[in-house]
């Protein structure tokens, strides 16, 4: 008898992003006339940037020839391009890394959901609240949650970030020996200040944890001022691993490539005590259940760092950027507090007349057709609140905005 992983029965019926797809399309398919705008799901709009696209299709020619084709890639990443990353996004923000703590991987949902796969199954697991879904479903795969009880399971212990802490969490009243922490946040778009950091850092030490460190959306931090790394904050590299995509800054979401950092400093501990290096295993891990990133999508990624490619990710998350501020300012007149945008292609809204979250998402969508995500799907203190993300046209994020401002917020 084939038994099953009977902790897969906890989880909610459907991930996040498909439910709501699923309501939209039957929507739709009821409504075939309207005009609905899509301002949920954080996929980007724009073309991938020329220099990254002659690239990929001067590496695609590459591999029609005997002399240039290129096999199986190796488990972490080109050296060319791991290179690259170090010294563009490590080296040039006075961060030392060497070349093999970096891992190229398909992206960071991946890494940052099967990270967990290296630690014990006893570990106590924090997590922000409002969290991105891939943190805790992965864990309740794993066997490490009880049951859910009015959103929330059994076993892990939740960091409400509200109003009051201005969206930073709250360190744990118990004990916990892996962190997720996530800067710019997903989905509050909220940032996290060198002294936060600091701070988290000093817990980790004093705790003999590891913080898990999602800098995805990095690239949209406008204040200097604002870590891009956890890395940048003293004692980042002795307790954190730092995940990174290519799929918001670069417009890489139909390629898929990001990569994660594993410092050799990190440790985690055996039952009896003993210290184990987490880059060792990490490694093993990767090499042994990962095939490697394609040859030409790497050199897309290495094409990210060329001259050109800087200027044109650097127009690109500029774009992104410019929708949020028009949509800050738009919300706002309307009477609807707003949070995030700035650091972030997220806005993070608190849902007007004490609606639900799904409430709101259902009177959005039937009075203006605009698709926005509950609050409510990424954890319970998210209810009450509701995500717009900026990843769309600007005559699709005017439009949208046309139509909200004429909406009665008093029903």
């Amino acid at each position: 008898m084939a038994h099953i992983n009977e902790n897969y029965l906890k989880l909610a019926a459907g991930y996040l992003f498909p439910e709501i797809g699923r309501r939209v399309n039957a929507y739709a398919a009821n409504n075939p006339e309207v005009d609905i705008i899509r301002l949920g799901i954080g996929d980007v709009v724009k073309g991938i940037p020329r220099p990254m696209v002659d690239a990929m299709k001067n590496a695609m020619e590459e591999m029609a020839h005997d002399e240039s084709f290129q096999g199986y890639p190796p488990d972490q990443g080109q050296e060319w391009l791991r290179e690259a990353i170090v010294e563009n996004d490590f080296q040039s923000r006075g961060i030392h890394l060497d070349v093999d703590e970096i891992f190229v991987s398909d992206g960071a949902k991946c890494d940052s959901g099967n990270i967990q796969e290296i630690f014990g199954q006893e570990c106590k697991i924090a997590l922000t609240d409002p969290v991105y879904p891939v943190y805790c479903d992965s864990n309740v795969m794993a066997g490490r949650t009880g049951n859910s009880r009015d959103g929330r399971y059994d076993g892990l212990i939740y960091l409400p970030c509200t109003e009051e802490n201005q969206f930073n969490p709250p360190f744990p009243k118990e004990h916990a020996d892996v962190i997720y922490l996530c800067s710019p946040n997903n989905p509050t778009g909220t940032v996290m200040t060198t002294e936060v950091l600091r701070e988290w850092i000093a817990y980790a030490k004093r705790e003999k944890a590891v913080i898990l460190f999602d800098a995805a959306y990095e690239g949209y931090i406008t204040d200097s001022s604002i870590p891009h790394s956890i890395y940048e904050v003293e004692g980042g590299r002795e307790v954190a691993i730092e995940f990174r995509s290519f799929s918001k800054s670069a417009g890489f979401t139909g390629i898929r490539c990001g990569y994660t950092v594993v410092p050799k400093d990190i440790v985690g501990y055996t039952q009896a005590g003993d210290s184990v290096d987490l880059h060792r295993l990490w490694a093993r891990r990767h090499s042994t259940k990962f095939n490697g990133v394609a040859y030409p999508v790497q050199r897309g990624a290495q094409a990210v760092y060329s001259a050109e490619g800087q200027v044109a990710i650097k127009a690109l998350i500029n774009f992104y950027l410019e929708n949020a501020t028009i949509m800050r300012k738009e919300l706002t007149k309307a009477g609807i507090e707003v949070y995030g945008g700035e650091h972030a292609p997220y806005l993070w809204l608190k849902t007007p007349s004490n609606w639900d979250s799904w409430e709101f998402f259902d009177y959005l969508l039937e009075k203006t057709h605009v698709v926005g995500t509950p609050g409510a799907g990424f954890g319970s203190a998210g209810e009450g609140y509701f995500r717009l993300s900026a990843f769309n046209h600007r005559d699709k994020i005017e439009q949208a905005m046309e139509r909200i401002s004429k909406l009665d917020m008093d029903q």
